[in-house]
């Protein structure tokens, strides 16, 4: 609601913002929408299909459905590596048990056992292990040895993790970026408890922000995410990618602090504005990132 309140103390001619209202969802029927920003459809499935309708039909929607929908942690590491982003050593591992519906012969494709030595000589310990399509901080393991690699492992049950180097950092930030180009470098200390993490003393230099705010853009413009946090790890100077797929990223009051909820709630009012005076109707209003741009003309990545 502070959102929207702030978007209409604006008093911008033509624009007004509310709450969506659905009351029903008709294929091919506009949303009565100029611009939606999405905080809650990674929870709810069926908001997801009412906003690709709705964007199908001209709504810019706040992050783009479609590549949300197809987002998860290892392609952005992935992607990471190939437009020059540091982060940390990642592999994929398969679940733990069968997905449901499938049998042994589903796997026909897949070593057994998998190359265990070279996985653990490349990442090393002391380890993280993640779902590589997650969130929220559950069902993240730090390891320590390949016994409890696969203690734990044992336990995810059909998630598909990710098992990552730790990075040992000297300082660490959680960074908004809203629109591509919007950054807000907010120092972050991950091993307080949750109430407070924003409570730290890192003095980045002018230098060290720059750059920060570099990898920031850079990372969210080759997504096509409008509205998202990277977190940064900075390990003998240089700032590691740590997470940086967070598209209903937290913005709570309580826990990020009146000044960077303040400045994210201008921030997103102000994109939103931006966005619906450029509004076209009947066209597509989505943002899609460099990834996909330069993919689909057949351009190099970087």
């Amino acid at each position: 609601m502070a959102f929207v309140e702030r978007i209409n103390s604006k008093n911008v001619q033509g624009i007004t913002a509310e709450p969506v209202r659905i009351d029903k969802v008709v294929q091919g029927e506009a949303s009565g929408y100029a611009v939606i920003i999405d905080r809650i459809s990674q929870d709810v499935p069926f908001y997801r299909a009412f906003l690709k309708n709705a964007a199908l039909c001209g709504t810019a929607v706040i992050n783009n459905p479609f590549w949300w929908s197809a987002d998860e942690k290892f392609f952005n590491n992935c992607l990471a590596t190939r437009i020059g982003v540091p982060v940390p050593k990642t592999v994929l591992l398969p679940s733990r048990d069968l997905p449901a519906d499938t049998n042994d012969q589903s796997f026909s494709n897949l070593a057994f056992p998998l190359d265990w030595e070279g996985i653990f000589k490349y990442i090393g310990f002391p380890a993280y292990m993640k779902p590589f399509a997650g969130g929220g901080w559950k069902h993240v393991y730090k390891l320590r040895s390949m016994e409890e690699f696969f203690q734990k492992h044992s336990e995810t049950g059909q998630l598909v993790m990710l098992l990552q180097e730790e990075i040992i950092f000297e300082e660490y930030y959680r960074c908004y970026c809203i629109g591509g180009k919007y950054v807000r470098i907010m120092p972050y200390e991950p091993r307080n408890p949750h109430h407070l993490r924003y409570v730290s003393n890192f003095d980045p230099s002018s230098d060290r922000i720059q750059l920060m705010e570099q990898i920031v853009v850079r990372i969210n413009q080759y997504l096509g995410y409008d509205f998202n946090t990277v977190e940064l790890a900075v390990r003998n100077g240089i700032p590691y990618a740590i997470d940086f797929c967070n598209p209903a990223p937290d913005a709570e009051k309580a826990s990020v602090g009146e000044d960077n909820f303040n400045w994210v709630v201008e921030a997103a009012a102000n994109y939103a504005i931006e966005r619906a005076l450029a509004h076209r109707d009947g066209t597509d209003n989505l943002t899609w990132g460099e990834y996909l741009k330069r993919s689909t003309a057949k351009q190099q990545l970087a």
